[in-house]
């Protein structure tokens, strides 16, 4: 056994069954000898404060959870030398969808004790409030504008449904201003979706070209004000025909800066208000994937 001790830090009321997966879990892995430490969250925050207190050699952290628990189990362990492994059941586990980790409990525990450790980028975000940093993306406008109109009842007890009705009603509603994208030029977009990882939204490609591996973002830009043909670029995500269609832009960065007013969210939860910067930091993480 290459590890010492798991920690394993769970969100109980993520997705469904969360609290009895966690238990499963926990079990799964004192049945294979295992020492395990079980971390549970109570509030917004405590994933993060279990993870930067963690320290020690030969030890992993396994967050169970959705994007939402990896994202601050990822911000209490970046630049450390302690490994992250997920075990998906949020909401929606794009996370779990990009490194393709299973739903099953005990294949999933496996590739957290027997897959490979790699380093990988992660984004940071700053606006004038505050910084953080974000695994998947960060969404700027339509779909940080759903985010932050998802009813937090209606999250808990609906889970993705209420995601679609939010991004159903933001739609209907939309009347975005212009945002300016500055990298080596500027580029005049209404939303944004600067990628660390390729898929969006569950298994969705928005940027194909993505990996955690690469050091760099790939951004999509959506440069409609219009209901309608922002509709149509939706549905062409799901289609995966959204790069070639008109008014949008994709292109390859590791900086950019986002002026003007609108909505901003990462890893699908809500962070604030542009302006913004966002950066590429490289070789900030240790995560586990499968065996290739």
């Amino acid at each position: 056994m290459k590890y010492e001790k798991v920690f394993l830090i769970g969100n109980p009321i993520a997705g469904g069954s969360a609290f009895k997966k966690i238990t499963k879990a926990e079990n799964i892995l004192k049945n294979k000898g295992v020492s395990v430490e079980t971390l549970l969250t109570e509030k917004q925050g405590d994933a993060e404060r279990f993870a930067k207190q963690i320290k020690g050699s030969k030890i992993l952290v396994i967050a169970a959870g959705g994007d939402g628990t990896y994202n601050e189990v990822v911000n209490g362990l970046a630049f450390s030398q302690i490994p992250m492994a997920v075990l998906p059941m949020g909401t929606t586990s794009v996370l779990a969808k990009e490194l393709k980790i299973p739903k099953n409990t005990e294949k999933a525990i496996d590739i957290a004790l027997k897959g490979r450790v790699q380093k990988i980028h992660l984004g940071r975000i700053k606006n004038k409030e505050k910084q953080r940093l974000f695994i998947l993306m960060a969404g700027i406008g339509f779909d940080a504008l759903a985010v932050f109109n998802v009813d937090s009842q209606k999250k808990r007890y609906f889970k993705k449904i209420a995601y679609i009705l939010s991004g159903i009603k933001t739609l209907l509603n939309y009347a975005p201003t212009e945002l300016r994208i500055s990298n080596s030029e500027i580029k005049k977009a209404f939303s944004a979706v600067v990628c660390n990882a390729s898929c969006y939204g569950g298994s969705f490609k928005l940027a194909p070209d993505a990996d955690l591996r690469k050091p760099c973002f790939y951004a999509f830009l959506s440069q409609t004000r219009s209901k309608f043909e922002l509709a149509l670029q939706i549905s062409g995500v799901i289609f995966g025909k959204h790069i070639k269609m008109r008014n949008t832009e994709y292109f390859r960065t590791e900086f950019l800066e986002i002026t003007g007013d609108a909505h901003v969210q990462i890893d699908g939860d809500y962070f604030g208000k542009t302006p913004a910067q966002i950066e590429i930091v490289k070789d900030a993480l240790n995560l586990v994937f499968p065996e290739e």
